[in-house]
């Protein structure tokens, strides 16, 4: 994955408030000392809702609707 792609939670974050399938932007890639990305959570307003480091287990790469579903 790669910044500014679209990616789509695997579970939830309830420390975060965050669903799971909560859809959100890689705002930076972070390749040291392991690959993670930060990812930023908005609402319908653009409004930050949470930033937060996720592992690449954490996440999928959503589909082109922002749904979880690959086209």
């Amino acid at each position: 994955m790669e910044l500014y792609d679209l990616v789509q939670l695997r579970d939830a974050l309830p420390e975060e408030n965050l669903p799971a399938g909560a859809v959100g932007t890689i705002v930076h890639v972070f390749h040291r000392p392991d690959l993670a990305y930060e990812v930023e959570f908005t609402d319908e307003d653009g409004r930050t809702l949470s930033s937060v480091a996720l592992t690449p287990d954490k996440v999928r790469r959503a589909g082109a609707d922002g749904s979880g579903q690959q086209h």
